[in-house]
């Protein structure tokens, strides 16, 4: 059985969401099956520029074949033809229009599925809503295994994608709110699909010791790890901690780790750190208080799953069903509303190790029973195995 991971770009460079997502599955999945990887010449998902070299290389053992992005992304087309849609009456061909604009527009990427289809077993796409997604699916419907990687945004409701989602022949879901979220959607459910998610790399010895002397950071903090951004709630989240602070006059920090498209409030208790390696991502993790996620859309968390699987508490934010829903599965974490709720669930953090530790626990016997790789790459299995049962 030989398989293709079809994904919007592809590298080393690349550290988080579905990207990450894919290139962990896929180097997991390897090691049970042949593995290639389809993907565009893009870096930057504003634009989609090309950006790798087209052809093939070889990452950590993967065939990658690259195809050039036919026309990168113009933000403020992009942005009008939106508007439109979602704010207007419009024909399908509206939305197609869109689909273009969205990219990446590889057509030579979907030349090459169409056309090497025999080679492969199953062709498995990442991200419902980018254009390899949308003509892969369709140029290979009975070869198509689709990750979603949905969330609850407004573009998820256009009329091409409910007819995406009865195309594939099984769906790897994230959560799930994420599959009732899409069956709700499409009336798909006589499509296969488990809920499987992903598994995370945590390393085998960390040291907040060494977080604090290499960054200097001291006394208690709590963490943001992922992009800084409107969609990731972090205006929201910047709001609440300042006014916590104000109130409260609690010691507490707010440490910020990733690339940010906006404006960090300058306040000496908010720390923003950039990207870091990944020793130092979990070496920060492992001092932290509590994980704060204050994301409005997520299909599943990844760094959530990360502060789980090293005993952390998680503050979520509860308008994302996704977290809302984990924070209760697991009973990992507490989430909140608004500024109110923000408040007194995280003065009780605070104000008890006892409970910080419990919640810590709840989320890694939760990890541990869902998210480990070898469950992961079970799930996986299970799924190409019970398709070619029902061949």
């Amino acid at each position: 059985m030989t398989i293709a991971f079809v994904v919007q770009r592809y590298g080393l460079e690349i550290s988080g969401g579905a990207e990450l997502h894919c290139r962990w599955v896929a180097e997991h999945m390897r090691t049970h099956m042949p593995v290639e990887v389809l993907t565009s010449c893009a870096y930057d998902y504003i634009t989609w520029r090309n950006h790798y070299p087209e052809g093939e290389e070889n990452i950590n053992g993967i065939r990658v074949r690259r195809f050039p992005v036919s026309k990168p992304r113009s933000p403020e087309m992009f942005g009008r033809i939106q508007n439109h849609i979602l704010e207007h009456e419009h024909r399908e061909q509206d939305e197609l229009s869109w689909l273009e604009e969205e990219g990446p527009t590889s057509p030579k990427l979907v030349h090459f599925i169409r056309k090497n289809q025999a080679a492969y077993d199953y062709f498995i796409f990442f991200s419902y809503r980018y254009y390899h997604s949308y003509w892969g699916i369709h140029a290979v419907p009975a070869k198509s295994i689709l990750v979603p990687t949905a969330e609850h945004d407004p573009v998820i409701h256009l009329k091409i994608f409910r007819n995406l989602f009865r195309m594939p022949r099984a769906f790897v879901y994230n959560s799930e709110e994420e599959r009732a979220m899409i069956q709700a959607l499409s009336r798909n459910e006589h499509i296969p699909g488990l809920v499987v998610g992903v598994g995370t790399e945590v390393p085998s010895s960390y040291s907040a010791e060494r977080f604090r002397q290499k960054h200097g950071v001291d006394g208690p903090y709590l963490i943001y790890i992922g992009r800084i951004d409107q969609n990731k709630g972090c205006p929201h989240l910047f709001e609440h901690f300042l006014r916590f602070k104000k109130e409260t006059g609690s010691a507490v920090k707010l440490v910020l780790i990733g690339s940010t498209v906006l404006k960090i409030p300058a306040h000496p208790d908010v720390c923003h750190l950039g990207f870091l390696p990944e020793e130092d991502k979990f070496d920060a993790l492992s001092g932290a208080e509590v994980l704060v996620m204050p994301s409005f859309y997520e299909s599943l968390s990844m760094v959530t799953l990360e502060a789980w699987a090293m005993g952390r508490p998680v503050l979520a934010n509860a308008k994302c069903d996704v977290l809302k829903g984990q924070c209760l599965r697991s009973n990992g974490g507490l989430y909140y509303e608004n500024y109110e709720e923000f408040r007194e669930a995280l003065t009780l953090l605070l104000s008890s190790e006892r409970l910080r530790a419990a919640l810590g626990e709840n989320g890694r016997v939760y990890y541990n029973a869902n998210y480990t790789w070898d469950i992961v790459e079970h799930k996986y299995l299970k799924i190409m195995n019970d398709l070619g049962t029902a061949s």
